[in-house]
């Protein structure tokens, strides 16, 4: 788990991009946004997902363009942020909720996390076996292993937009503008 969270990804992108603008403190809100997505898909792997999956049909697909149009949102405010402003500053308006919702979304509608926890999930777990604890030692595992990689990110990026010059600074907001929109494009594109 902790060398899937290292591959470069939207999570990784959209973690990277909120603390580097925003600070540590969105950095994290977004890694635990990502932690509760991971957490639901655990929880429906365990569960029965298949049911789910059966019952919402192309309703799935909604949460896809949810998530890709708030992608696409992020990235305009981020591309008109105040050149001048600094980690922290650029998005003083910035909620840690709207944080939060963007790891949330990102993982409800990232294919990497699907593709694992639905498909090669249940193949190193025999599901039907599992008890309560052990889905909460699961779900602890996969928290701390993909938590602890994001947060990574989370420090790293923030203490590169915390020393960086106003001018850099918006070039690094017109930057992770433009990937959190192509990456929003992509997720609807994709759904």
């Amino acid at each position: 788990m902790t060398l899937l969270a290292l591959v470069p990804s939207v999570s990784v992108l959209a973690v990277s991009a909120r603390a580097a603008s925003s600070g540590f403190r969105h950095g994290v809100y977004v890694t635990l946004g990502i932690i509760a997505g991971d957490t639901i898909f655990i929880v429906l792997a365990i569960f029965g997902l298949h049911l789910l999956a059966e019952a919402m049909g192309d309703s799935f697909v909604f949460i896809k363009y949810i998530g890709g149009a708030y992608l696409i949102w992020l990235g305009i405010r981020l591309w008109r942020s105040a050149a001048g402003a600094t980690a922290g500053q650029a998005h003083a308006d910035t909620s840690t909720t709207s944080s939060f919702i963007t790891g949330l979304l990102i993982t409800l509608g990232d294919q990497k996390a699907i593709l694992f926890y639905l498909g090669f999930f249940p193949a190193f777990m025999d599901l039907k076996a599992l008890t309560l604890l052990d889905t909460l030692i699961v779900i602890a595992i996969a928290a701390v292993a993909v938590g602890g990689v994001k947060l990574g990110y989370a420090w790293t990026a923030s203490r590169a937009g915390a020393i960086i010059s106003p001018r850099m600074g918006l070039m690094m907001n017109r930057v992770a503008g433009a990937l959190l929109l192509a990456v929003g494009m992509y997720v609807i594109v994709r759904a």
